[in-house]
């Protein structure tokens, strides 16, 4: 066969077999990875003191490669809460309000921006920096709070998430389990995620369009309630004239960042370096020049609410992280050298022993990432499963001969479709909130859009691998 499969091998197959099991069960799987390390490192070991000390080894590993993304998610965040709490958010967006004359407009638009902002800020802190805003002036002009939501959800937690091109969080994940580089991802997802983007989101309107015409979709009492709520109270931080000199700067600052992203060849951690320092700068003066002698303690306060949000978003992915891991570079770290001779890394060698047992195509190869990433975002994060989406890839592409970045990014924007926040109700709930809409039917809303969206990028795949 040309590779040495020994009981590591096969522990770590059945283990992403269980994995997925409780994803489709929707069950956490935080147990069954640090289950599964300690078992890997107890068949390479066989000592229960190394295994033991194993499965803090790989914590500590993955916290140490995700640490970047934590952290400029983390500062993002409390830069958009200042944004937010001092209105500015308000002025930055409030050009684009009068491009919304009718429902059609609206959808777009509100999609658009939603899909800009979400790139820079990620899309959960997009979500309340833009739709307080934008939902009364789209009810004003006859677009349901439902349809609100739906350009949100697909335009932020489908386009901008699945792709993640300025941040790079999700690429950093499936990229790091495929054992590829960032850019390779990012340069491979890029024709996907516009043929999803396109494909989704017109379909959506256009079911949107004709259910409003029907009958079927219309403005309720509760659209109506959240247009009269329409900014009544004004936080008083800021003077007008300062707020527009911020929502000036502020764009002209991270519009900065992607010129020099290309200016420089910035990517991966420098990319996030740069976006991350400019927001902590920005988070700064904003917070000095609105609380005055207050501003050093509220901004230790926006940072502890940043902080909070980014481990609360990425505590579940720690664990599945660190077992994903193995499959690559970190098993000699959080383990020792302890595979075979022979071995090219846990991943690597299935890939070539898969290659002699199943003749894959192209064909299945993209079919199977597509639904292991959907089935990994069952479990409504969209992040936890991506880098077995990672791993997978790069399994079948050494079967294939080729493909694997290809394959990571689908499996990359299969997942995020699903449970970054278009399909699984609990993955949902921010928008679902921010627009008083009920999420199960926003997500029965987004379904068909979105699987017809998959079928599509999945062929596309076929062709481009």
């Amino acid at each position: 066969m040309g590779v040495e499969m020994t009981a590591i091998h096969w522990i770590y197959v059945a283990f992403i077999a269980i994995i997925i099991g409780f994803m489709v069960k929707r069950r956490d799987t935080t147990l069954v990875c640090i289950i599964g390390i300690f078992l890997i490192a107890l068949s390479a070991t066989g000592e229960v003191t190394t295994s033991v000390m194993s499965i803090f080894n790989g914590f500590t590993y993955a916290i140490k490669e995700l640490l970047p993304t934590i952290l400029v998610i983390s500062i993002i965040v409390a830069m958009s809460k200042t944004l937010t709490d001092t209105e500015i958010n308000d002025v930055m967006i409030s050009p684009f309000t009068k491009l919304i004359r009718n429902p059609s407009l609206a959808y777009w638009t509100i999609g658009i921006v939603m899909m800009l902002i979400s790139w820079f800020f990620w899309p959960s802190p997009a979500v309340a920096l833009i739709g307080a805003v934008f939902l009364p002036v789209a009810i004003r002009v006859g677009l349901p709070a439902l349809g609100v939501a739906m350009a949100m959800n697909l335009f932020g937690h489908g386009i901008a998430l699945s792709g993640d091109f300025i941040i790079q969080a999700a690429p950093k994940l499936t990229a790091d389990a495929a054992g590829l580089e960032v850019q390779e991802v990012i340069n491979a997802s890029i024709p996907l995620v516009i043929v999803m983007g396109i494909v989704t989101t017109i379909t959506a309107f256009i079911f949107l369009k004709r259910d409003m015409r029907l009958g079927k979709l219309k403005l309720t009492g509760e659209d109506q309630e959240s247009f009269e709520t329409e900014k009544s109270v004004k936080s008083g931080l800021l003077s007008d004239n300062i707020k527009k000199l911020f929502a000036f700067l502020i764009p002209i600052l991270f519009a900065l960042d992607v010129w020099a992203m290309f200016q420089f060849d910035l990517t991966g951690g420098d990319a996030t370096a740069l976006v991350g320092g400019t927001s902590i700068f920005i988070l700064l003066l904003i917070t000095l020049i609105s609380y005055k002698d207050k501003g050093l303690e509220k901004t230790t306060s926006y940072l502890i609410e940043g902080f909070q949000f980014g481990f609360r978003v990425f505590g579940p992915v720690i664990p599945i992280a660190a077992f994903f891991y193995l499959g690559d570079a970190g098993f000699q770290t959080i383990i020792g050298d302890y595979l075979p001779k022979t071995s090219n890394g846990i991943v690597n060698d299935l890939g070539v022993g898969l290659a002699y047992l199943v003749p894959l195509t192209k064909e299945i190869g993209a079919i199977t990432l597509t639904a292991v990433g959907a089935i990994t975002g069952l479990d409504g994060s969209g992040f936890s499963g991506i880098s077995l989406a990672g791993s997978i890839a790069s399994i079948f592409s050494a079967s294939i001969d080729g493909g694997a970045p290809t394959l990571t990014a689908l499996g990359q924007i299969s997942a995020i479709w699903v449970g970054g926040g278009t399909l699984v109700p609990w993955a949902l709930i921010p928008a679902a909130a921010i627009c008083n809409v009920d999420p199960f039917e926003l997500a029965r809303r987004n379904l068909l859009p979105v699987t017809i969206g998959l079928v599509v990028t999945t062929i596309v795949t076929m062709f481009l691998i």
